[in-house]
């Protein structure tokens, strides 16, 4: 989660029912029954557990607590802390905001001839290529190769929307599902990427958050980051810097942690240079940070008193390396920390922890930790 987004979270819970429990309601009926049923009767009255009358508020009780949490639920939808679903998507039209749809991945794909042809060869809209392993691309605009010319290169997306197209390498799309005369081979001349899930509650609430930052063009920090994170909703980390007047570089980085593509630094970067987006006078420029490669190699023990539950704490032990992992390489500029790595594993039930790497590094803010290798190490038991 995002420090802006964290931000949201960390404001106090509120309650519209008073935090009204069940077993509180049942009381105060209880209560209120034997003393109106005195006041007029004059006769004192109690409602013990096999009393009818109890037993049937008891049952009228489960209906109205169950309407009470229908109206707490609705006051907290109203709330960008709590709102979720449908709710957030009404929520985020208030603002302008709409959910991103699920988009597929694209690419270059680069159709080769077996040999120049004195006329041109056409290559329809739709061509189909795949990498043999249930992923297929489609070429989405007629192309031809020219006369005389042996190859010509046509943007493609994947048939499916999603992530599942990402990551593609160059020349693994190499197989040809239409066939074309002359055409000889077929491969992507860059990484696929692109492709995007449905965005996720947290996703659209951070940019409902900073939709207010949006209402005039870019210029603002925070407007530039909305604009970055609402063109690709897998976009995770932005880093706005201005380092001479009408200058901005914009460093991101994806919600995984990974670097990201060119296809994905290409297009943001013609999105941002819309002038409907970016002052005239901006200069935009979209990079990626640089890797600070970092490698986790430790040693850790359990307390012979915790000998019953070694093996679900060294798998817990394994989470919580892989959590750190993920924490300390999903932000740029994140300082190396290896005591962060320490207090996870010591939660995770380790008595004790040897750390020999990471050592702690300052992480500048145009760059980004990346994992190189992993020793985790059982160290066994010991004596508390």
């Amino acid at each position: 989660m995002s420090d802006t987004l964290q931000s949201v979270f960390d404001l106090p819970d509120v309650s519209f029912t008073e935090n009204d429990t069940l077993e509180d309601m049942v009381t105060r009926m209880i209560t209120n029954y034997e003393a109106r049923y005195e006041e007029l009767t004059g006769i004192p009255l109690i409602l013990y557990p096999s009393h009818p009358m109890r037993i049937m508020i008891y049952a009228v009780a489960l209906d109205l607590f169950q309407l009470e949490q229908y109206v707490e639920r609705a006051g907290k939808q109203d709330l960008l802390k709590y709102s979720y679903g449908d709710f957030l998507d009404h929520l985020a039209a208030n603002r302008g905001v709409t959910r991103e749809q699920a988009a597929p991945a694209t690419t270059t794909i680069r159709f080769t001839l077996s040999a120049a042809q004195d006329y041109a060869i056409g290559i329809p809209a739709g061509t189909r290529v795949t990498n043999g392993d249930s992923i297929y691309f489609q070429t989405t605009a007629y192309a031809e190769v020219a006369a005389g010319d042996t190859y010509v290169d046509v943007k493609a997306e994947c048939t499916d929307v999603g992530i599942e197209g990402n990551d593609l390498v160059a020349g693994q799309l190499s197989m040809l599902v239409d066939p074309i005369p002359y055409v000889e081979s077929v491969a992507n001349t860059d990484t696929s990427s692109g492709g995007t899930d449905l965005e996720e509650d947290e996703s659209l609430a951070e940019r409902v958050f900073l939709a207010p930052s949006s209402y005039s063009v870019a210029g603002s920090q925070d407007a530039y980051i909305y604009w970055a994170k609402t063109y690709n909703t897998a976009i995770g980390s932005v880093v706005v810097q201005s380092p001479n007047p009408c200058e901005v570089k914009i460093y991101i980085l994806m919600d995984d942690g990974t670097i990201p593509g060119s296809g994905v630094v290409s297009g943001l970067q013609d999105f941002l240079s819309a002038t409907t987006i970016r002052p005239l006078t901006d200069q935009v420029e979209v990079l990626t940070p640089t890797a600070e490669t970092f490698n986790v190699a430790l040693t850790y023990y359990i307390n012979r008193s915790d000998s019953a539950q070694a093996a679900a704490i060294q798998s817990a032990v394994s989470d919580a390396v892989d959590d750190y992992i993920l924490w300390q390489t999903t932000d740029i500029g994140k300082d190396i920390n290896p005591s962060e790595l320490i207090r996870r594993v010591i939660d995770a039930g380790a008595k004790r922890v040897v750390v020999t790497a990471p050592t702690f590094t300052t992480v500048t803010a145009t760059k980004v930790a990346q994992l190189g290798t992993k020793t985790v190490t059982y160290g066994g038991l010991e004596d508390d």
